[in-house]
C-alpha cells in the first residue's frame, strides 16, 4: 500500500465514526473492571441517618448536637408556656415543648447507644427526662454521666434540681455546696431553683413539712449572703489561671 495514497472520503467517514464507540467501550471496560470513581451513596443524610463512613463516635456526636437544638427549642416553648396568659396558648406551647424535649431525648438515648463514654450526653439525657417529670429516670443518667467524668457540674446542677422535685432537699443542698466550690454559675442557677421551690411550697406544700420549707429558705439566705461577700474574691471572666 502506498502510504502517500489519499483516503477516500468513504473510508475517512467510517474511521471517524468509529472513535467514540471505541472511547466508550474503553470507559465501559474501565468501570467494570472496578478501577474507576465509586458511585455515590444513595439517599441523602437527615436527622436519623449517618454518613456510612462515620465512626460510632462520630455518629453520637451528631446525634448529641441534634439533641441540643431539640432541647433549645422545648425550653424555648416552655417559656413561651411560661409567659402565655391564655390557657390554650399555654397548653400549646406545652405541647411542642414536649414534643422537642422527646425528640431530644431519642437523639441522646441513640448517642449513648453509639458511645458509651459519652458523658455530655447522658447529662443532658438527664435534663430532658426531669422536664418529662421522669426524675428516677433522669437521676440515673446523671449518675452514668458522673461516674464517666466525676465532677462534671452540669450534671450535678441538673441532679440538684431533680432532687428538689423530689422533695430530697438535704441531697439538694449538698449539690449546691459541691457547686459552690468549683462553678459558681451553676450554683447560682441551682440557688435559683431552690428559691423557686421554696415560693412553691409555700403555695402548696405538697406534703412538705413547713418547717422544712422555712428551714431552706433560712438556708439560703445564709448561703446568698455568704456568695455575695465572696464573690469579689472570685477572679475576672477573663483571667487565665
Amino acid at each position: 500500500m502506498n502510504p502517500n495514497r489519499p483516503i477516500p472520503s468513504s473510508r475517512r467517514f467510517a474511521f471517524s465514526l468509529s472513535l467514540p464507540v471505541l472511547a466508550l467501550a474503553a470507559v465501559g471496560a474501565v468501570f467494570a473492571s472496578g478501577s474507576g470513581p465509586s458511585p455515590m451513596p444513595s439517599g441523602g443524610s437527615s436527622m436519623g441517618q449517618t454518613g456510612p463512613t462515620m465512626t460510632p463516635a462520630q455518629q453520637a456526636a451528631t446525634r448529641y448536637n441534634h439533641g441540643l437544638k431539640q432541647q433549645a427549642k422545648g425550653d424555648d416553648a416552655e417559656k413561651e408556656a411560661v409567659a402565655a396568659t391564655d390557657e390554650k396558648k399555654r397548653a400549646k406551647a406545652m405541647n411542642s415543648a414536649q414534643k422537642a424535649w422527646q425528640n431530644a431525648r431519642e437523639d441522646y438515648e441513640w448517642a449513648v447507644k453509639l458511645d458509651s463514654s459519652h458523658y455530655q450526653a447522658y447529662g443532658a439525657l438527664g435534663y430532658v427526662l426531669r422536664k418529662q417529670g421522669d426524675f428516677n429516670g433522669s437521676l440515673g443518667a446523671y449518675a452514668h454521666a458522673l461516674q464517666l467524668k466525676p465532677g462534671f457540674t452540669p450534671a450535678i446542677e441538673y441532679r440538684g434540681e431533680a432532687y428538689l422535685a423530689l422533695n430530697k432537699v438535704e441531697e439538694a443542698k449538698a449539690d449546691y455546696i459541691t457547686l459552690f466550690a468549683t462553678d459558681r454559675p451553676n450554683a447560682d442557677t441551682l440557688a435559683n431553683a431552690m428559691t423557686k421551690w421554696v415560693a412553691d411550697r409555700k403555695k402548696d406544700p405538697a406534703g412538705v413539712d413547713p418547717a422544712a420549707v422555712e428551714d431552706l429558705s433560712k438556708w439560703l439566705e445564709s448561703r446568698q449572703e455568704i456568695a455575695a461577700k465572696t464573690s469579689a474574691l472570685l477572679p475576672p471572666k477573663d483571667a487565665h489561671w
